[in-house]
This record gives structure tokens, C-alpha cells and sequence, in this order.
């Protein structure tokens, strides 16, 4: 089996020390080599060939925000960016996706534990050795241009409806993609990405002011309203529940799921549960299995489900795992998903 070989890049002697004990316990990831800064990690690019980069943000000598940028010009390669727990560090995370970076992780903290850190790093790095980083930046150049839609019938026949979206690596770029092109009138939306704490509170902001919708990162006790959309707070799980005719979410913790926290099998399995036909579920690009179980189970509980396609996604792992499943009615490429969702509601 060919292993992942992998480069660590950050200036602290204790994180680099723990990512490469923990990664090394993964039988199909190497640690190849480490470098304190930008400078260094030039010269062992050159040398070694990494299949994927582990890049902190805050560095001296160079920023990793600059190095990321020159990178992506002259060496292109998937980077995994890791960052503070701080609003700043989840500014400049969202910042460095732009910048071409595959996926964002935390410095183990009181947050996270070393051991569920170590977990998902893993899995993201084998996300991120499946990506075309090329292919990556061109699809990010393509979506702000994109004309808005128009629902073909008024939506308010469809107040009690709900909307469930799960994503992974890229989705930062589908989600938006499928957001920015949807009416005030859509039904009330709950998503999941896999992404740390604060990055979401920036990711939710940054939607928010690009869509016609309302996005905001949920909060316990957030009411499901038509307009709005609620992403999941990272290292927090999302639930869907049912008071009446009302639909709120309940924000807690939990053990991880999928190797995740948030989980999209937590939020689909709630979905399935007290929505049932009256939800639609979609689920993006992504590595892993998250959301196909919960998924089959909104399907059997009637529910509308849509998978994006495998040509438009960054990782063809979870909608892959929903459709084989057999939890998919519709597989749709991503620029035309916003349109699946007016359709089938």
C-alpha cells in the first residue's frame, strides 16, 4: 500500500512533535519530514515531494497566509491549514480556503483532545490527498458570478418544509455555491461541515453576507425559519427538534460520530425523526461515510434526498457512501443542486 506523505509545517517544536507521534500511528500516512517556517519547508517541498502539507497560519520569517499564496502559484499541493482556536484564526482559516488550502484543523486545545485531533487530521489528510488542488482554485474563480433563482411556485405551501445539508472537504465553496443562489422564500435550512469551532462563527458571517438568505451559526434553542439557514458551531453537534408546528435546533456535545463533531448523521438522523417527508436532505463533497446512514433513514421516513455528482466534487467519499447506500433519489452536479432543491420541494 502506497502511503500519504505528509510534511508538517509550523513553528511549534510541541505541535509538530505531537502531530508526528500521533499521524505516525496510521498505517497508510508517513511523516516525511517537519519544518519550524516557511523558509525551511521551501527547501524540503523541493526535496521530498509531499502529498500533503500540515501549515500553521502564524509563523515568523513568513506568515503561512504568504507561503500558502506563493505555493499555490509556483508548487501547487494540497495544504491542511491549522489553526487557533481565536475569531482571528478562523478569519485567516477562511481566508487561506480562498487562498487554495483543502481543509482547516485546530491545534489540540481544551477543545479538542490530542487523540480526537490526531483522528480527524488523519482523515483530512486522506481527504486532501485525493484533491486536485488545480481543479480546486479554477471552481472557487466560477461561483460568485452565478445568476440568482427564482422559485417556479410560491414557497409558502411549504412552511412546514425543512431543509438538511451535510458537507466535508470543499464544501466550503459547494455550500456557498448552493446558497448564494437560493430565494428568501426557501424553507428554513440546517447544515453541517466539518469545520473547528470560530471557523464556523466566520464561515456562517461570511455566507450570511454574500446570500439572500439569513445564515447564522446556531445557537441552542434557534427556531427553523423559512429564509434562514443554520450552520452547526464546530466541536458541537446539531439537532433537529419538533415542538407543535414549530422546528427549533438544540446544540450539544457529545462523543463523535464518523470521527466527526459536528456530525451530519447526527443532524439527518433528527431530521428523519421529527420531520420525516416534510424535510429534503442534500449531502456535498466530502471524505468519509458521514450522513449516508442518517440519510437512508430521511429517505425511509419519506424524505427527498439529493447527492452531488462525483465530477463536480472536491472528495467523491460521502455522497458516494449515501448513493451505494441506496439513501439518494436524485444525483446532481453542484451548479445545478440549488434548482434540484426548488424542484423537488
Amino acid at each position: 500500500m502506497k502511503k500519504i506523505r505528509v510534511l508538517i509545517v509550523d513553528d511549534s517544536a510541541v505541535v509538530r512533535k505531537v502531530f508526528s507521534e500521533e499521524l505516525s500511528r496510521e498505517g497508510d500516512i508517513e511523516i516525511i519530514g517537519t519544518a519550524p517556517d516557511p523558509y525551511v519547508a521551501r527547501e524540503k517541498i523541493v526535496a521530498l515531494k509531499p502529498d500533503v502539507i500540515t501549515l500553521d497560519i502564524e509563523m515568523p520569517r513568513m506568515d503561512g497566509l504568504t507561503f500558502l499564496g506563493k505555493l499555490m502559484n509556483h508548487f501547487p499541493i494540497p495544504v491542511i491549514i491549522v489553526s487557533s482556536l481565536t475569531r482571528e484564526g478562523g478569519e485567516l482559516a477562511l481566508e487561506a480556503m480562498d487562498l487554495g488550502a483543502v481543509d482547516v484543523i485546530s491545534k489540540p486545545s481544551e477543545a479538542y483532545s490530542v487523540g480526537d485531533m490526531s483522528v480527524q487530521l488523519a482523515e483530512k489528510i486522506r481527504g486532501a490527498a485525493k484533491v486536485n488542488v488545480t481543479d480546486l482554485k479554477t471552481r472557487g474563480k466560477k461561483i460568485a458570478k452565478q445568476a440568482p433563482l427564482v422559485a417556479k411556485r410560491s414557497l409558502t405551501e411549504t412552511t412546514n418544509k425543512v431543509i438538511a445539508i451535510g458537507s466535508s472537504t470543499g464544501g466550503t465553496e459547494a455550500l456557498k455555491e448552493v446558497l448564494i443562489k437560493l430565494p428568501p422564500s426557501t424553507p428554513g435550512i440546517m447544515i453541517v461541515q466539518h469545520m473547528p469551532p470560530n471557523f464556523t462563527t466566520s464561515f456562517a458571517k461570511r455566507l450570511d453576507s454574500l446570500c439572500r438568505i439569513r445564515v447564522k451559526e446556531a445557537e441552542d434553542g434557534d427556531a427553523v425559519l423559512p429564509g434562514h439557514a443554520l450552520l452547526a458551531p464546530g466541536n458541537f453537534h446539531m439537532v433537529m427538534r419538533r415542538s407543535g408546528a414549530r422546528y427549533y435546533v438544540n446544540v450539544k456535545n457529545g462523543p463523535l460520530v464518523c470521527h466527526q463533531r459536528p456530525a451530519v448523521d447526527v443532524l439527518f438522523n433528527s431530521v428523519a425523526a421529527f420531520a420525516g417527508a416534510n424535510a429534503l436532505g442534500v449531502i456535498l463533497t466530502g471524505m468519509g461515510r458521514d450522513g449516508a446512514e442518517g440519510m437512508l433513514k430521511m429517505h425511509d421516513a419519506g424524505a427527498k434526498t439529493i447527492a452531488q455528482d462525483e465530477k463536480s466534487c472536491v472528495v467523491f467519499g460521502m455522497p458516494k457512501e449515501a448513493i451505494a447506500a441506496g439513501g439518494v433519489d436524485k444525483v446532481v452536479p453542484l451548479q445545478d443542486i440549488s434548482q434540484a432543491i426548488l424542484d423537488m420541494l
